[in-house]
């Protein structure tokens, strides 16, 4: 009781340290893994998993389905994803930390649609294993050199990582690429990487990348960007090494007056 409490004490406290600190928005809106709970979605794309596919999906990773009560305590330090997907005993649901008028339904918590009659309707899937692989990280410095997994050796097996940069408001994000080598795929639906673009809480899909060819640079519209990293278990390979900078905005009242980009300098 006393260990529960304590517990209880800590996500309280986690909840309450959310806000704007130096300019910087700290709540946890694009985080994706937490307390052991993490989102699944088929090789095939979003809403793809029948249950029965999808308890073979966490299995194989080494965990299983998440209960109820697992999503639920990981939504309360901060996990959201704006996507349901089968948790254990086929319930479908989803963990939102911050309402939108296209997620959520203007609610916050574990988004519930209950236990589901016909188990091969198709959703996402929820895992859950406290032991799984984990990297990324939040990043608000204004310049860092990101790498892959183990980089410039190859990146293992079953790896999902996020990067989430988050600089100032009205900053900017230049990423640019130095090296990339990931697992060459038609569809990109093996080993990828993608990118995230966020402006006024709203996320947008930026692309996905493999193979040896150098991506373009990329310049965000807000000062939010997210890499998603997923590796699968067959081919790996040598991985990624990327930079970015902060781009700032001119304060000036000219709107035509140019974006500073220290990223040549």
């Amino acid at each position: 009781m006393f260990l529960s409490f304590i517990l209880l004490a800590v996500l309280w406290h986690e909840t309450e340290t959310w806000g704007l600190k130096n300019g910087i928005l700290h709540n946890s809106i694009w985080l994706e893994q937490a307390a052991g709970v993490y989102h699944r979605e088929s090789r095939k794309g979003k809403y793809q998993l029948t249950l029965k596919e999808a308890k073979v999906l966490c299995d194989y990773e080494g965990g299983h389905l998440a209960k109820y009560k697992q999503l639920e305590s990981a939504q309360r330090i901060g996990f959201h994803v704006c996507a349901a997907g089968w948790l254990a005993g086929g319930k479908v649901g989803y963990p939102i930390v911050k309402p939108g008028a296209n997620c959520g339904h203007g609610k916050t918590g574990v988004i519930d649609y209950g236990y589901r009659v016909n188990k091969s309707e198709l959703w996402d899937a929820y895992c859950y294993n406290p032991h799984a692989k984990q990297c990324g990280g939040v990043l608000t410095d204004p310049e860092r050199i990101i790498k892959s997994p183990n980089y410039p050796d190859e990146y293992e097996h079953q790896q999902i990582c996020y990067w989430h940069i988050r600089l100032k408001y009205k900053q900017r994000i230049h990423l640019r690429f130095l090296e990339f080598d990931v697992e060459d795929d038609p569809s990109c639906l093996s080993d990828y990487l993608e990118v995230y673009d966020s402006y006024d809480d709203m996320l947008g899909f930026v692309g996905r990348f493999c193979g040896n060819k150098l991506p373009s640079d990329i310049i965000s519209t807000g000062n939010v960007m997210t890499l998603k990293f997923l590796s699968d278990s067959s081919v790996t390979a040598k991985g990624f090494q990327l930079l970015y900078k902060v781009i700032i905005i001119p304060s000036a009242p000219d709107s035509t007056e140019k974006i500073e980009d220290t990223t040549r300098q």
